[in-house]
């Protein structure tokens, strides 16, 4: 537990002075000292600087899943060891050598047959199962330049759609995202997105309520939830498996938080329909409601706390703006029907005397919700985040220490305590060109690609679809992430052209019409924060092998295509890899000089093979969210027009939609257990983060051996629910429901409520009949199940936590797993 012992200190001026003089007389980046001399002066001058932690044995790097010493030998990386100070190791870091040396590596340049013989457009059904051409860098980069020239020219720049969400690897310089979308501003601009597929819902209806978007906010230190908190509730949070990764390198703080609650005894309750492992890990009671019923449940709770005068009237009075219209809805004066315990019971399936219980609770005692990003995956998913902060609000315990809610618990330490320091800053996108096309919501792009000139509502204005004629995707994987996989199948054939950066071949790249090998974080230099709310490290991301097969890094082949386009020396300023790392390092430590926190210079910093470690003041501790609001909402006012808490909007009502109100309230989805679906697909759908992969990542290597089942993505089915089936532990299954089916490996377990099936997201898609709509997948991607929906007019979210299904075992011909297989023709 880490976050609680830092004894870190600035250095002193003497000490400063010291340091920088010894290493004044290295050259820039040691250009022209020998290495002895280098490591000798460099032994000499680190002491001076104790902000800097040394490698034990291998070369520094880090990935999503955490901060490591890779281990080389022969050019190959053989193995990797965790650096010396992270408080919770993550075993996926042995994965990286399975990534560099990965069987299905793109290793050239290649162009589906039918798209270069035929040109832009031709036969876009063969996507996914055409044949692939080797071509040379030079003929491939001559074909994307040319691609975005044409259609730049023809179409205009609402016709490119450089989307390129997801997860793209850690590095701040190499961010192939950005990368991307500099190249566009520069040669005249392209379709983008807004919002993210994590967080859609949530971000959007918490910016009028709170002012701020919650979601990615820093929280209530650690140390002071468990020094203050009660009473805990986990509302669909499962952070045991969420915390092992983070969008910079992890600091793995979060982890020790939830060990420090076990270690006091504090009270936690977990409401979920999954026994997760966090509430395994704290001892926690267990909730189970009906799934997708979240906000029926806390209008019960809200019920009983203002029926029982439990709930904290001074507060909602003072900080809040509009909680008599919202109870007018809470005791049945809008629709007749008031949201007692009882009703409540009756959707969420909770008894009401437990609904009763736990509002008493929650009041009686200090209490902190932590809240998950699930339930907004949903349909209608504004709600949840609104009715949570209302709940919150009621109990009036916001701003005070160890209470209140949080949305960022689970994700990326939210929580850990913020350390003094500098921020490094990435490359920059550039400036969009004038008239430059708006962005589309970005979970409704299959819509946009299969309509085009259609308008929808999003977050209080219209917006139209472009017709997209190019899509290049670069640190992305649509294929994964995107629901409803065979309607996405059917709108990927609109485009003329596909292009798409890969270092695998992941489903996205055996649907496109041009794939460019890139290489992995591990055959690159860069630089990355450790610590996403702590902002605690920077660490060198050395490069470990050299570049496999013929991968090239992004920013070189952008700079390339940018030479084709007359645009290179815009795109680069004249800067290489190590010169943009430098001006990075440069601009961070400047800022850290001004918290008095001394570095070193960059060339000691690289070739030291040391990684900072910045100080946690102690204040920061103790830092609590919304405290300063909480002392002064006049002087500290929050976002909102009100600078209030909004437990009605004006601005949402004002809206006029008819599936967003002005207020949180309870909207029965389209599909739940007593939906007419649910007739004939009577199993709700959980659709949780793998223990064992970040989204789709890592599903090509050896972690597969520790969760697939009859070598497919697991189902957890409660055994009740398998006995009714004649379905037995290790079974092969068949999930099915009217968008798509799925082959499953059966785990029976109490530890799911009833009615309720768990399918991990993140398995490669793997149609049987690569190609055929509604073919099966035989990996289990579960995305072929979910619907592709907006939330609501409002924030057009994703419904990826939502759908209903059915079950089978399956008795069909055999069939091979070739999810990580290399197209026949790929070059393997």
């Amino acid at each position: 537990m880490t976050f609680f012992n830092d004894k870190k200190t600035n250095l002193s001026r003497r000490n400063l002075l010291k340091g920088l003089g010894a290493c004044a007389a290295l050259p820039l980046l040691g250009g022209i000292f020998p290495k002895s001399a280098l490591a000798q002066a460099i032994s000499t001058a680190l002491s001076q600087f104790p902000t800097l932690v040394p490698a034990q044995k291998g070369i520094l790097t880090g990935a999503h899943w955490g901060a490591f010493e890779a281990i080389v030998e022969d050019g190959r990386m053989v193995r990797v060891q965790p650096v010396a100070d992270d408080p919770a190791p993550n075993d996926l870091i042995d994965m990286a050598p399975f990534q560099v040396h990965a069987k299905n590596r793109i290793k050239y340049p290649m162009v589906r047959k039918s798209w270069l013989e035929h040109g832009p457009g031709a036969k876009p059904e063969l996507r996914g199962a055409d044949q692939w051409v080797r071509v040379s860098w030079e003929k491939a980069i001559e074909l994307v330049a040319g691609e975005i020239l044409r259609v730049q020219t023809d179409f205009g720049p609402q016709a490119i759609h450089a989307g390129s969400y997801g997860w793209k690897s850690v590095g701040m310089f190499h961010n192939s995202r950005t990368l991307l979308h500099r190249l566009m501003n520069l040669s005249g601009g392209f379709t983008g997105y807004a919002g993210d597929y994590s967080t859609g819902a949530a971000q959007v209806i918490m910016s009028h309520v709170m002012g701020s978007i919650e979601v990615y906010e820093q929280q209530t230190a650690w140390p002071n939830v468990v020094e203050n908190a009660e009473l805990v509730v986990l509302w669909g949070v499962n952070a045991q498996v969420t915390l092992k990764n983070s969008w910079n390198i992890p600091d793995h703080e979060g982890q020790a938080g939830f060990k420090a609650l076990k270690e006091k005894g504090t009270r936690v309750i977990s409401i979920d329909p999954i026994y997760n492992e966090t509430a395994k890990l704290v001892g926690a009671e267990w909730i189970a409601p009906n799934a997708y019923t979240d906000v029926a449940m806390m209008l019960g709770v809200a019920h009983t706390l203002y029926t029982e005068q439990k709930h904290d009237q001074a507060f909602l009075d003072r900080y809040t703006v509009g909680f008599d219209k919202f109870l007018a809805y809470l005791l049945g004066k809008d629709d007749g029907q008031p949201k007692s315990a009882e009703w409540a019971s009756s959707v969420c399936g909770v008894d009401a005397k437990v609904i009763r219980q736990l509002a008493l609770d929650m009041a009686a005692k200090r209490t902190m919700i932590m809240a998950g990003w699930g339930m907004q995956r949903q349909q209608h998913g504004e709600q949840p985040n609104w009715m949570l902060v209302t709940l919150a609000s009621m109990l009036g315990q916001i701003g005070l220490p160890g209470g209140g809610y949080g949305f960022s618990y689970h994700y990326s330490s939210g929580g850990s305590p913020t350390a003094k320091g500098g921020i490094l800053a990435g490359i920059s996108a550039g400036n969009a060109p004038k008239n430059s096309p708006a962005p589309i919501p970005v979970a409704r792009i299959a819509d946009c690609l299969a309509n085009p000139g259609k308008t929808i509502d999003f977050n209080g204005r219209k917006v139209t679809y472009p017709d997209i004629k190019l899509v290049y995707v670069a640190g992305g994987n649509p294929f994964h992430h995107h629901q409803d996989t065979n309607n996405l199948l059917q709108a990927w054939r609109k485009p003329q052209t596909v292009i798409v950066h890969e270092p695998y071949w992941t489903a996205t790249a055996k649907h496109a019409d041009i794939v460019l090998p890139v290489t992995t974080s591990y055959e690159r230099n860069d630089l990355e924060m450790g610590g996403d709310y702590s902002q605690r490290y920077v660490f060198p991301m050395h490069q470990c092998v050299p570049p496999q097969f013929e991968a090239r890094n992004d920013f070189d082949i952008f700079s390339a295509i940018a030479a084709k386009l007359g645009v290179q020396e815009q795109y680069t300023e004249g800067k290489d890899e190590m010169l943009w790392l430098k001006q990075m390092y440069d601009g961070m430590a400047a800022q850290a000089r001004g918290a008095r926190v001394a570095l070193p210079p960059f060339n000691m910093f690289w070739e030291s093979n040391n990684y900072i470690s910045f100080p946690i003041p102690e204040a920061n501790r103790q830092w609590i969210r919304h405290a300063d609001f909480r002392e002064n909402p006049l002087l500290n006012p929050l976002g909102t027009p009100s600078g209030k808490i909004e437990i009605f909007s004006n601005t949402v009502a004002g809206m006029g939609y008819a599936d967003c109100a002005g207020h949180p309230k309870w909207y029965e989805p389209k599909e739940w257990v007593k939906s007419e679906v649910a007739t004939r697909y009577p199993l709700s759908l959980n659709t949780s983060h793998p223990t064992q992969r970040l989204h789709s990542q890592l599903d090509n290597t050896p972690l597969r051996d520790k969760f697939a089942i009859a070598d497919r993505e697991a189902i957890m089915i409660h055994p009740a629910d398998a006995k009714a089936r004649g379905i037995a532990q290790g079974d092969l299954v068949r999930a099915f429901n009217e968008r798509g089916q799925i082959l499953v490996g059966a785990l029976l377990s109490e530890d799911v409520r009833q009615g309720v099936v768990r399918i991990c997201e993140g398995a490669w898609y793997d149609p049987a009949k690569p190609g055929e709509t509604g073919s099966i997948c035989k990996n289990g991607n579960v995305n072929c199940l979910t619907f592709d929906e907006g939330s609501s007019s409002l924030a057009q979210g994703n419904c990826g936590h939502m759908a209903q299904l059915q079950i089978e075992k399956y008795t069909g011909p055999l069939l091979a797993n070739t999810a990580h297989a290399v197209p026949a023709n790929g070059c393997s």
